[in-house]
């Protein structure tokens, strides 16, 4: 083997690698995210999961792809963990279509047709068609074809490189004990492992395997283990990306890796089995592209086969390697509304209280993550985040259906003013959700222009997220207990926070003219100064109602403020006065 054959082979692997990486990418875009929207309507149905995950995977050819994404479904909530198992083991199935399209160079005969449809033949002519549209044509849309086309064309023109550059092949003895030795199973899975993760795809190193075939040394007993741990090696590239993702979403990345695996090894035990007992005719038979091809579908096929009837063990398997406390359970989980209970108003209230309760306390969970994001980035708990909004999004649907439903049942005036009151609050605690994400996003783009605050702004920031802690706390303690006393001590802490926001807003413009801070900076600043007023708003708004309910009157947030203001009441005056020690005072240092 020359040097000519070794650069033909080389120049023909990159060809290969390359032709399929724009191959799925115009086929990624040419769907218009409608692949994500797919996964998104699945239902409970395994056998669903699989069809959509076979269908996806053949348009992307990426099984790895089609997981990534599985991940950041699962991740944002918005897949079930066992939803996402169907899609996962249909990716195996679907990124074989490759190897079956390379079959084609196997076609061979005299006659003009079979010399048209053979892959040698019309690959160029593709590519070259594809390459006028790509280049020359401005819909978008044409454009996506023709990149499919060019990379269907340089696929395939990669491969008659890699056939040519492994010719010489045929006659080496080092190659040929090579392939000898391919026949112990556990080199052979360890090949097709180690080149699928350094290639990140599956069918690429089948592709490669397709390509050695044309030397006449691929046998059975050689292939085998090969493709199969090729099955292996393609499960490790999502892992590669759940980096900052919630327990959910690893574990999806990890029911990829054990169905590969726990498949892998089952298959192959299976055929060795096979082997050593009965024996298998064309075990040292040498395999062509097409057989390959059928062995790489096939072994796919018989895994998702194998773990269809029991897939939830592959659920549990990840749940056990990554489980959640007690607590995360508890934290994590959506709020039992029973409608059996209208029969029994008074307890299905409180039914609907306690998850309101619980949708508060994530809020504010949210609120008290993201502000420390402003000072420091974490992308773990970014993606927790964005979990508990999920959770709290979905909440307020089921929360608000269950409250309206009860209007139909016949109620007491006191218990059609309680259902009002809790549709209001499920709004307030609602709106102080999205305002810690509209904070968290904030610190995401500090971090995406490598800005950062000056020293004075991070102390003041962390002197107001030591308030909004502390008003949160009042909050959702007066709510989930009743108490009036909490409750009226939220107003004149909204009150401070208001002159505080106002007084930050102040000394940050200073330092922006002074150019202490920068543009970027300054203007996250005063968003989150904003995002923290209407928090603030929200838990006077709360607590307004609170009393209001109390002393039988339906007081806004407005009006409460209009008579504390007005007529403040010694406590009234004695909390604020504690509030502004705690929070003004501090600044007022600062300032000096």
């Amino acid at each position: 083997m020359d040097i000519t054959h070794i650069t033909s082979l080389l120049g023909g692997i990159a060809l290969f690698l390359y032709g399929m990486s724009i191959m799925g990418a115009g086929l990624e875009k040419l769907a218009g995210g409608k692949m994500q929207g797919v996964l998104q309507k699945l239902t409970s149905s395994t056998l669903k999961g699989v069809i959509f995950g076979t269908l996806i995977t053949g348009v992307i050819q990426s099984s790895a792809g089609t997981v990534v994404i599985c991940v950041g479904l699962v991740n944002s909530g918005i897949m079930t963990l066992t939803q996402s198992v169907g899609v996962i083991m249909g990716a195996n199935i679907g990124t074989t279509v490759t190897g079956q399209l390379i079959r084609m160079a196997d076609i061979s005969g005299d006659s003009l047709w079979l010399t048209l449809i053979q892959p040698k033949t019309f690959a160029p002519v593709v590519a070259f068609i594809g390459c006028i549209f790509y280049v020359f044509l401005r819909s978008a849309k044409r454009k996506n074809i023709g990149q499919i086309m060019l990379g269907f064309g340089i696929l395939f023109t990669g491969m008659s490189l890699m056939d040519t550059g492994v010719a010489p092949l045929r006659e080496s003895a080092v190659f040929q004990n090579l392939f000898v030795t391919m026949t112990n199973p556990v080199l052979g899975i360890l090949v097709g492992v180690v080149v699928t993760v350094i290639i990140q795809s599956s069918s690429a190193s089948v592709g490669i395997l397709q390509a050695l075939s044309s030397t006449g040394l691929v046998t059975f007993s050689s292939a085998i283990p090969i493709i199969l741990g090729a099955h292996i090696g393609t499960a490790f590239t999502p892992l590669l990306t759940i980096g900052g993702s919630s327990k959910d979403g690893k574990r999806a990345a990890l029911i990829h890796l054990y169905f590969n695996i726990i498949g892998s090894v089952i298959l192959l035990a299976l055929v060795y089995a096979v082997q050593f007992t009965v024996g298998i005719p064309m075990w040292n038979d040498v395999m062509n592209k097409s057989t390959i091809a059928n062995i790489h579908t096939l072994s796919s096929v018989c895994a998702m086969l194998l773990f269809l009837p029991c897939s939830g063990v592959l659920s549990k398997l990840a749940l056990l390697t990554v489980p959640d406390s007690a607590e995360e359970a508890q934290e994590l989980s959506m709020p039992v509304l029973d409608e059996r209970l209208f029969k029994s108003p008074a307890v299905a209230l409180q039914q609907a209280k306690s998850a309101v309760i619980k949708m508060s306390r994530r809020a504010a969970r949210n609120v008290n993550l993201a502000a420390p994001l402003l000072l420091k980035m974490d992308e773990d708990t970014v993606s927790a985040i964005r979990v508990r909004e999920n959770l709290i999004d979905r909440m307020e649907v089921a929360i608000s259906n269950y409250l309206i439903k009860m209007t139909d049942q016949e109620l007491g005036d006191d218990e059609s003013h309680t259902v009002t009151e809790l549709l209001n609050f499920v709004t307030e605690f609602e709106r102080i959700g999205d305002y810690a994400v509209n904070i968290m996003e904030k610190a995401e783009e500090l971090q995406e222009k490598e800005a950062s605050f000056s020293e004075n702004a991070t102390k003041e920031l962390q002197l107001l997220e030591n308030a909004l802690n502390r008003i949160l706390n009042l909050t959702n303690d007066a709510f989930e207990n009743s108490d009036m006393r909490l409750a009226a001590q939220v107003e004149p802490l909204e009150e401070v926070i208001d002159v505080m926001a106002e007084r930050l807003r102040d000394q940050h413009i200073l330092r922006l003219k002074d150019g202490v801070c920068s543009i970027d900076t300054g203007v996250v600043f005063l968003d989150v100064l904003n995002n923290a007023e209407r928090i603030s708003d929200h838990c006077s708004n709360v607590a307004a109602r609170l009393i209001g309910m109390d002393a039988g009157e339906d007081y806004d947030s407005h009006t409460l403020k209009s008579i504390m203001h007005h007529n403040p009441t010694k406590d009234y005056m004695l909390e604020y006065e504690e509030c502004r020690k705690a929070y003004l005072v501090p600044l007022e240092e600062m300032e000096a």
